[in-house]
């Protein structure tokens, strides 16, 4: 039998300490960054004077000039090929896969060790700059000068498109919806980059969404029995409802756990104001470290 003086041991451990460190980078978390949130489009606003671009189905990141942050701080754990030639300064965009990706996306940049094939699958979808002092409109020109100068394959601007009528935002909505889009952004030439909700900003959809927290769950009766019926979720202000439409047979038979983020879709409140119309959409995982 061998023993160990605690002098000998703690080289060893402070080795082992080492190559845990190295092998597994830990996610770094930081004050959250303070980012400009949209609000949702209603008709008969002055078009003419907001930018259009597609609403992307990505994992938001905020750059800092050295690394991706969560909405919440964490850092995302980018291979460091994947930002080389990246701009210094702060950017704001998407880290996407492609339309209905997102499982795939989230499950890759929330692991703790990033895996370079799942990486060269993203791009980071770049849609503002926080901190330039000019209006949007001259910060699209801002964007397309620099991403050009980045050389980077990995790096891109969300295209943007100016002036357009409700009817012709109508139309594109429905042809990026119906290639399996999420919806559109509305971006007002003239507003600044300001933390918080802004009119400024819109997203415009065929239906609104929201998250909310599953705190229960129904058993299913007919053809899915011993399966889940309905979730039982909880808002922010503390109301509960249920959803029961929206799942797949493998998600009822394994169904989001209590705890879990998800995202639904509905058509405006009822008179109550719940949510009318709820249907489940998928878990909110975008937090890196859960996976």
């Amino acid at each position: 039998m061998y023993y160990f003086s605690g002098r000998a041991f703690l080289p060893l451990f402070v080795s082992f300490l080492l190559v845990l460190f190295v092998s597994f980078p830990p996610f770094v978390h930081s004050a959250p960054p303070e980012l400009l949130l949209a609000e949702v489009y209603e008709e008969g606003i002055e078009l003419k004077h907001y930018w259009v671009s597609e609403k992307l189905d990505g994992v938001r990141a905020y750059w800092d000039g050295e690394r991706f942050l969560s909405k919440q701080g964490h850092a995302y754990n980018a291979p460091e090929w994947f930002t080389e030639g990246f701009p210094d300064i702060p950017m704001d965009g998407e880290l996407w896969m492609g339309r209905g990706r997102f499982a795939e996306l989230s499950g890759a940049v929330r692991k703790h060790k990033p895996v370079d094939r799942e990486w060269r699958e993203v791009r980071y979808r770049v849609f503002d700059l926080p901190a330039s002092s000019l209006p949007f409109s001259g910060r699209v020109k801002q964007m397309r000068e620099l991403l050009l100068s980045s050389g980077s394959p990995f790096l891109a601007r969300i295209e943007q498109q100016q002036g357009v009528s409700h009817v012709e935002l109508m139309t594109r909505l429905d042809k990026v919806t119906d290639a399996g889009g999420e919806g559109l952004m509305l971006h007002h030439g003239d507003s600044l980059y300001r933390a918080g909700r802004s009119s400024d900003v819109l997203k415009v959809k065929r239906y609104q969404d929201a998250e909310a927290v599953v705190i229960g769950q129904t058993e299913g009766t007919g053809k899915y029995e011993g399966m889940m019926g309905a979730l039982v979720v909880e808002l922010a202000e503390g109301r509960h409802f249920k959803i029961g439409t929206g799942f797949s047979d493998a998600e009822r038979a394994a169904p989001p756990p209590l705890g879990a983020v998800i995202t639904y879709k509905f058509y405006g409140l009822t008179a109550t104001g719940l949510p009318r119309f709820a249907s489940f959409m998928r878990i909110r995982e975008d937090e890196p470290g859960t996976e």
